[in-house]
Parts: structure tokens; sequence; C-alpha cells
């Protein structure tokens, strides 16, 4: 009898919760089909009960009375679905090399890229005058290579392994945002200044977003790659094909599910990015998350305008998880290999 209680008590709380989740969703997509006297007039509730729907809102955003919808659309869907498969790709060859292949790197030889490259850059840039851009091109160029040669030679200190670069991937979205966008927006404003802009440019923000997706490629692959026998890929190596080959006509195809899953949700997070899109746009590429938070125009709040424009963002996002719910219930996403 106690037990029946328990689950009656929580399937009510259960049923409480999911009304206050659901609340706001169907709050902003009642409004959204609202005319403007019924938003202004009081809270109502039920279509063709409270209020008789309308199109009204719809037709004021896509017509270019509140501005430029299509634009945001526009770029948001262009941005993430380069921005996405770019970090996919690279975040997955990553994660491959750091499941099959041993990596030793002397903490020594970090420290020396540390310093040839941050040291290098002031005396270039505060010294002798040297354009940002270039600077940072010509000391990459020399670090990297020197750093890679001294990590081959024998020296003292602790040796990172595999699990640190992993985390050292991850640690990166650690960081503050503002720490990162803003210094990534002195950076595009430099190069602009030396003829290569990539402020408020499709290519600087794939840039951008590529880098802000690429942590959660590599940590979601890694732990998909694991569960790829490495039996296969060795009998196909025993038949002389390359890495290469094995890779992409063996182990990304055994890994497709996680291929999916890696990309909805690092999808998800590029189409709610609102910080580097804030700083690195200004008119011609902005995201639809910028696009939102501007809709408060000289008119007051039009909760109708806003609605819609928040209908078009949180869509995408909808169908997304929709689509991961279902894989995760049907078993995909515990991996293609048992």
């Amino acid at each position: 009898m106690r037990r029946e209680s328990f689950r009656k008590a929580g399937f009510l709380l259960s049923m409480f919760w999911l009304l206050l989740c659901i609340f706001p969703l169907w709050w902003v997509l009642v409004t959204a089909f609202k005319p403007p006297l019924a938003v202004s007039g009081g809270a109502t509730y039920l279509p063709f009960w409270d209020f008789q729907p309308s199109l009204h809102a719809f037709r004021d955003a896509f017509s270019g009375i509140r501005g430029d919808f299509w634009g945001p659309i526009s770029s948001s869907i262009f941005i993430s679905i380069v921005s996405t498969g770019l970090a996919v790709l690279l975040g997955s060859m990553a994660a491959y090399a750091l499941i099959r292949f041993k990596f030793s790197i002397h903490l020594l030889a970090g420290l020396l890229f540390a310093v040839l490259a941050i040291g290098g850059f002031v005396v270039m840039t505060e010294m002798w005058n040297i354009r940002v851009p270039y600077a940072l091109l010509v000391v990459l160029f020399v670090a990297l290579p020197v750093s890679v040669w001294a990590n081959g030679r024998n020296l003292p200190g602790p040796v990172l392994g595999n699990d640190d670069v992993t985390f050292w991937f991850v640690s990166q979205r650690m960081f503050p945002p503002i720490v990162s966008a803003f210094a990534l927006f002195l950076l595009y404003a430099e190069t602009g200044k030396a003829g290569f802009r990539l402020l408020d440019t499709f290519g600087g923000m794939v840039l951008a977003y590529t880098a802000f997706g690429l942590p959660f490629a590599v940590w979601l692959m890694r732990d998909f790659f694991e569960s790829v026998p490495v039996e296969v890929e060795e009998a196909a190596m025993v038949d002389d094909i390359g890495r290469m080959r094995i890779f992409a006509q063996i182990v990304l195809p055994m890994s497709l599910p996680g291929l999916i899953a890696t990309s909805m949700v690092v999808l998800a997070f590029i189409w709610n990015e609102f910080l580097f899109a804030l700083l690195l746009t200004s008119s011609r590429w902005q995201t639809l998350p910028i696009l939102l938070a501007g809709q408060n125009s000289s008119r007051g709040d039009e909760w109708w305008a806003i609605s819609v424009a928040t209908l078009i963002s949180i869509i995408p996002m909808i169908l997304v998880a929709t689509f991961l719910g279902r894989m995760m219930r049907s078993g995909m996403l515990s991996g293609s290999i048992k």
C-alpha cells in the first residue's frame, strides 16, 4: 500500500514538473499566433476559445517590418551546418588518433613552444612593429617545428600521454567564453587591418565555431571509437589498406550512430551560441540568437513578434532533441558494435 502511494506521489510530481517545463513552450507557441490586441488585452491560453488565432505576427516578421528575418535564419543554417561538419570531421580524426596511437609529449617541449610563441610574438609586434597576423604566422611556423624536434629528444621532466591530450581538448571549454571571444575579436580586427577581413564574414564565423565545437567532438567521438574492435582494422592492414582508407571506409561507417549523435550535440551548441556571434558579427552574418536579443524595439515589448522569433529559434533544437531521444530509446547510441 505504501509503495503504491509513493508511486502515485512520484507520478503526480513528475506530471507537475512536466507541466512546468512545457508551459513556457506552450506560452511562446500561443503568443506567436495571437493578434496584438489579444496579447495586450490580458492573459489568454486556448486558441479559438480565448482568442482567434492569426498569422499577423508571422506576416510582420517575414515581410521585413521588424527587420531582416531571412538573413539571420539563413546565416544560422549555413554557419551551423558547415561548422558542425568541420568540427565533427576534425574531431573524429583527432579522437581516432587518440584511441589508436600512443602520444608522449614532454612537458618541457610544451613549455618551449609557449616561450617561443609568446616571446616571439611580443618581440615581433612590440619591438619590430610587425602586424599581428604576420607575427602570429611566423612564430607558429618557428615554434611548432622546434618544439616537435625538442619533443623527440630525451628531455627530463614529466611526459604527458593520451589522456592528458584529451583533457587538454576538453579544458578549452572550461575557460570563460568572454576570454576567448574577446581575444578572437581582437585577432580578427588586426587581421582585417592587414587586408584579410574576418569580422562579420562567413569564413570568420565558421572558423570560430569550428574551434568552439571541436572539443565536444573529440570528447564524444573518443568514446564511440573505443567500441570499434581493433581486430577489424588489423585485418584490413594485413590486406595492405592504408590508415586513411581504414578510417574513412571502416571506422567511420561502423561509428555512424556516434557521428550522428555527436553532430547533433555540436549543432545544438553552435546553433544556440550567442557571445561569439555578438562580438564577431555586425549586420551581414548575424545569427538567430542576435536577432532574438534585438527584438525589443522602440515601440515596446511586442511579445507576438518576440514569440515568432523564439519559435523559429527553438523548433530546430526541438527536432534534434526528439531525434536524439528516439535514438537513445532504440539503443542506437549504445554503439553499432556489440
